[in-house]
């Protein structure tokens, strides 16, 4: 086994690393860039080597400087985590030629998996059924075009070296074709260093499944189950679970052994992913292979009693796997929520800003449930622009899928999270949707269930006393604190008045949450009342004396501000390109502007018809929330 890791990458993941390591008595090698300086993972790792500015493309996607890093720290083996270099081949070559192991599959596997027009064809000579396209590289728009009309819309047009949903695009119609490559370049480029892409048929109505595969240097593969990622926004995984809520095990076995045989093709000897598109009949088509360890794969180790960092760092050393197929096992449910530093109020912008204060709730064990939280960030940590916008994986594990349900919703309710917006109420609301419940998901599920955006979950007649009752509780226990009158409270919702009754509180002023009847609910103060929220529902509550609020209720409403004359920069963020000049007229749902933030290339269009004025942001300029890009006239 290695005395010494380095870990190639950053963030959770890079945490998640230190934490198996450290128990195999492994030390660990942390590389950071110029953002990084202070990140979690550099604190956790036993040492750590700079490799650059902030942006990936000059730091942690430079192979010579990782190769270097570990020169330099004498490490003996790299672990990629996910994303950046993890699916290079080249990486693994320079590893190779300088005596270093990669902790991942042979460099064959990397090339004939990891490139996803490849695999594809690879899987089509082992007779795998693949999803319909053309199993090919896009030359041009002109020829994108030609085989989109051929295979018929829509269509997905996909980076070859993608993950993620970096690179990749659905398209519903040609006009849409040409902006749909430029930004799938340009994220594939920026994500991976590699602009290729291809493209396929879009399946409707469809499940993501994936499964889990591990091999080792002696020829041996097993898998480890499914996971269901059909929860998806932007074609971005948002929730994964294990087991899939479809399958039977008839249908797990044949999945299974169609991975393991793939697997076998190129004999590959490291944790997999092969991921296929199933519909509602139980069909399923390989989609591609992900030859690097899963963002998701904490329901796996869940619901498997396996550590696949542990069974990763053991085959790279050359040790035979430990178990066979037929001791994998398959106890409980788990389900994952990617918790993300977005606004979903705000279209899923991204939010960056200091972390004021970050309390995850209490992981370990209770009561035959599990509350795991794997993160790479800490409270008064930056969230960074220039990476990916993921606060934390938070899991929950128990016997039956509904009570892992049920634990996540309490989980998501004790989470914390102040200084930036994030994306908690929305997981919460999906918990509690009779629709996800049910287990009749697709990967339209948000589109469908959601199509005018995040609003919040609505509140019902119960919520709304709950939280009035919560605020008057609360309004009480703080005058009587103070010795001031604890009568004549009048409390309101959003400008509505409930009647509310004062209940049994577990909660002291300046707590950020109280329990109340058996549930949590967080408030943070604001002028008059608190900003209430649970279980995916928020409200702002203000309670007054009565006479207070019979003269709040006389002054005038305070209008917002027109904006329709101007494009305001939805988040912090780098201005790609501007698409339009001054004195152009504009129809609506063409493209003003494109701002990319955290990785992903945000496409700003035109909500009406509009005519240019002036233009105030060029290419390259970074903009603050709310910095004028553009005027109209």
């Amino acid at each position: 086994m290695f005395n010494k890791i380095l870990i190639a990458n950053r963030g959770e993941i890079a945490c998640r690393i230190v934490k198996t390591a450290r128990r195999m008595g492994i030390a660990t090698v942390a590389v950071y860039s110029d953002a990084d300086r202070d990140a979690l993972h550099v604190e956790m790792a036993d040492e750590a080597v700079a490799i650059g500015p902030a942006p990936a493309a000059q730091s942690y996607l430079v192979i010579d400087r990782i190769v270097q890093a570990c020169r330099d720290s004498g490490a003996e083996a790299v672990h990629p985590g996910y994303g950046f270099l993890s699916e290079r081949e080249a990486f693994a070559e320079a590893l190779a030629a300088a005596g270093i192991v990669f902790i991942g599959p042979n460099v064959r596997a990397i090339a004939a998996m990891g490139d996803k027009i490849e695999s594809k064809k690879l899987a089509l000579a082992a007779k795998v059924n693949t999803v319909p396209g053309f199993i090919g590289e896009i030359k041009d728009a002109a020829h994108a075009r030609r085989i989109a009309s051929d295979i018929g819309y829509p269509v997905m047009v996909k980076a070859s070296a993608g993950g993620g949903g970096k690179g990749l695009r659905i398209v519903h119609k040609e006009s849409e074709l040409e902006q749909a490559i430029r930004s799938s370049q340009n994220e594939a480029k920026a994500s991976f260093g590699d602009d290729r892409l291809f493209i396929e048929k879009f399946v409707t109505e469809p499940r993501h499944i994936e499964i889990q595969v591990m091999g080792d240097k002696h020829g041996n593969v097993i898998h480890l189950n499914e996971r269901e990622c059909s929860i998806q926004r932007r074609n971005q995984k948002v929730i994964e679970e294990a087991p899939s809520p479809l399958l039977d095990a008839a249908t797990r076995k044949a999945m299974g052994a169609q991975a393991v045989m793939l697997a076998k093709a190129v004999d590959y000897d490291s944790a997999g992913t092969v991921e296929f598109i199933v519909d509602k009949d139980k069909n399923f088509y390989f989609l591609e292979m992900n030859t690097r360890l899963q963002v998701e794969h904490p329901v796996t180790e869940l619901t498997t009693g396996l550590d696949l960092v542990e069974l990763m760092l053991r085959s790279a050393a050359g040790e035979k796997l430990p178990l066979a197929q037929k001791d994998v096992k398959l106890e409980g449910s788990a389900i994952e929520v990617r918790v993300y530093a977005e606004d979903p109020y705000r279209a899923f912008l991204p939010s960056t800003g200091r972390l004021v204060r970050y309390r995850p709730p209490a992981e370990g064990a209770r009561d035959s449930v599990t509350v795991r939280n794997d993160t790479g960030v800490y409270e008064g940590g930056e969230i960074s622009m220039f990476y990916d916008p993921m606060i934390a994986k938070l899991c929950t594990h128990a016997p039956k899928r509904a009570e892992a349900i049920a634990a996540m919703e309490r989980a998501l309710d004790e989470f914390r999270i102040d200084g930036i917006r994030h994306n908690i109420a929305f997981l919460n609301a999906i918990m509690h949707h009779p629709r996800f419940r049910e287990g009749r998901i697709t990967t339209a599920f948000i589109a469908e269930e959601y199509p005018d955006g995040f609003h919040g979950r609505p509140l019902d007649t119960a919520a709304k006393q709950r939280f009035a009752s919560a605020a008057l509780s609360a309004a009480l226990k703080k005058a009587q604190r103070r010795g001031g009158p604890i009568q004549d409270f009048v409390v309101s919702l959003d400008g509505e008045a409930i009647d509310a009754q004062a209940r049994p509180i577990d909660w002291e002023p300046g707590e950020s949450a109280m329990r109340m009847d058996g549930v949590t609910i967080q408030l943070a103060p604001v002028t008059g009342g608190w900003r209430l929220s649970e279980g995916g529902m928020e409200t702002v509550a203000i309670v007054r004396r009565k006479r207070a609020a019979e003269l709040a209720a006389l002054m005038p409403a305070k209008l917002a501000a027109d904006t329709s004359k101007v494009l305001l920069c939805p988040m912090p963020g780098l201005v790609v390109s501007i698409n339009v000049a001054p004195s152009q007229q504009v129809k609506a749902g063409e493209t003003l502007a494109v701002v990319e933030a955290m990785k992903m290339e945000n496409v700003l269009v035109a909500d009406h018809d509009v005519t240019v004025k002036a233009i105030r942001a060029q290419k390259g300029d970074s903009l603050a929330l709310d910095d004028v890009i553009m005027e109209f006239a």
